[in-house]
C-alpha cells in the first residue's frame, strides 16, 4: 500500500495526503502535505517529480518520514501535530547542532535544507540524508548476533558516548546551544513545572520524587554536550562487519550540561536480565546473554572520565521520573484522540507510567 493512503482509522483521518484541499477537509491535520513538501524540495534542489513517502521509526515525539523522488533518497524530521509545548520540538535547533556536531567528528546525517516556516505543513521541520544501517530494538541484526558482536555492540554504544562527551564545549558555536551551569537544578524545576501544569492522574509519587530529586541534588563534576535521549535504540549500526555506530539520532533534547545524566539516562533504560523492566526499554535484546550489563557499561564508560559515580542511582531516578511525566503528556494526547494508536498502546501507558515511577524510586532507594 502506498503510505500516503495511510489511515488512522480510529481517528478518521489520514497523515500523509496529496493537496493543501485533502488537509484541509480533515478534522485534525495530517503530518505531511505531499505537493508542499514537492515544492520545498524543488527550492532546495533536491530530486524531481513525485514524491513517495513513508513513516520510520516508533517515535511518539518528532515525527520522520523516508522520501523518495526521482532516485534520490532524503529523510524529513517534524514535529507533531500542534498544538506544542513551549520550548519543545525545536526542529530549526535540532538541525543546527547536528550541523556544529559534525566537523566535530561525531556521526550524524548530513542536514540538507530547514523549513523554519510553519505554514508549510504546520510546524518547522528539516531534511537530512538518508542513512543506510540497522537500528537495534528486539530483534539482534545476523552480523550483530555472536556472543563477540553483541558484547562489542554495547561497547560501541558507550564509547561514542564518551567520544559525544569529549567534544569541546568551548569549540566555536558549541558553546551557544545550552546553559551548563545550574543544569541539574533547571531540568527537576522544570518537569515539575510540567506535572503540574498538565497532570490529569493522581499519581502522588511524581511530586514525592521531585522532591527527593531537589533534596539530593548532586554537584556537577563536569559539563559536556549532551544529548538527552541517549540510548541504543538511538544509534544507528552499520550493516556489515564488526559493530559500528554509524550514526546517532533524534537530538531534540541535546544541550549543554552534566554528562552523567546522559550515563543515568543509558543505563536506566537499558534491558537486563534480572531486573524490572519499564516502556523505556526499546531495546528488550540486551538482557539477552553476550551484551555488557548496566554496572558494566558504567565502569567503561569511566575509564576515561574518572568520575566519581557514587550518585549514578540519583541521575537514573532522574531520567525514569522525567521519562514518567512526559509519557504521561503522550497518554493525556492519546486519550484526547491527538496521538494515533490503538487500546494496547493506551493500556502500555496506563500501567507503564506507575511502573516507570516505581522503577525510579527503587533507583533513588539505592543512593548511598
Amino acid at each position: 500500500m502506498d503510505s500516503r493512503q495511510h489511515d488512522d482509522k480510529q481517528h478518521g483521518r489520514r497523515d500523509i495526503v496529496q493537496t493543501a484541499e485533502e488537509a484541509a477537509r480533515q478534522s485534525a491535520p495530517p503530518l505531511l502535505i505531499l505537493e508542499r513538501v514537492e515544492e520545498f524540495l524543488d527550492a532546495s534542489g533536491i530530486g524531481s517529480g513525485p514524491v513517495q513517502a513513508r513513516r520510520i521509526g516508533e517515535g511518539q515525539s518528532n515525527v520522520t518520514f523516508h522520501l523518495t523522488r526521482g532516485g534520490s533518497a532524503v529523510v524529513l524530521r517534524r514535529g507533531p501535530r500542534p498544538p506544542l509545548p513551549p520550548s519543545t520540538h525545536d526542529m530549526v535547533r535540532e538541525a543546527n547542532i547536528q550541523s556544529l556536531l559534525a566537523p566535530l567528528g561525531i556521526p550524524v546525517p548530513k542536514i540538507l535544507a530547514v523549513c523554519a516556516d510553519a505554514d508549510v505543513l504546520g510546524v518547522p521541520f528539516y531534511l537530512m540524508d538518508f542513512v543506510d544501517g540497522d537500528v537495534v530494538t528486539d530483534q539482534v541484526p545476523a552480523h550483530l548476533d555472536a556472543p563477540a558482536q553483541r558484547r562489542g555492540t554495547s561497547e560501541a554504544a558507550v564509547d561514542m558516548l564518551v567520544r559525544l562527551h569529549s567534544v569541546d564545549i568551548g569549540h566555536g558555536d558549541i558553546a551557544g546551544i545550552g546553559r551548563p551551569d545550574g543544569y541539574l537544578k533547571r531540568q527537576v524545576s522544570r518537569f515539575a513545572a510540567l506535572w503540574d501544569a498538565g497532570a490529569v492522574r493522581d499519581l502522588p509519587q511524581v511530586g514525592q520524587l521531585g522532591l527527593w530529586l531537589e533534596a539530593n541534588r548532586p554537584d556537577t563534576q563536569a559539563n559536556a554536550v549532551i544529548h538527552g535521549d541517549y540510548r541504543l535504540g538511538n544509534l544507528m549500526f552499520a550493516r556489515q562487519g564488526p559493530a559500528r555506530v554509524k550514526s546517532v539520532l533524534d537530538w531534540e533534547m541535546a544541550t549543554l550540561g552534566d554528562p552523567l545524566a546522559d550515563l543515568g539516562y543509558l543505563t536506566a533504560t537499558y534491558a537486563q536480565a534480572g531486573t524490572p523492566s519499564t516502556l523505556l526499554e526499546l531495546t528488550p535484546v540486551t538482557a539477552q546473554p553476550g551484551y555488557l550489563d548496566r554496572s558494566e557499561l558504567a565502569a567503561r564508560y569511566n575509564e576515561h572520565f574518572g568520575l566519581d559515580l557514587a550518585a549514578l542511582p540519583w541521575y537514573q531516578t532522574l531520567a525514569l521520573w522525567k521519562a514518567a511525566i512526559f509519557t504521561e503528556a503522550i497518554h493525556m494526547r492519546w486519550k484526547h484522540g491527538e496521538r494515533t494508536g490503538g487500546e494496547q498502546f493506551g493500556a502500555a501507558l496506563e500501567a507503564g507510567v506507575p511502573r516507570l515511577l516505581e522503577t525510579a524510586a527503587a533507583h533513588a532507594a539505592r543512593l548511598p
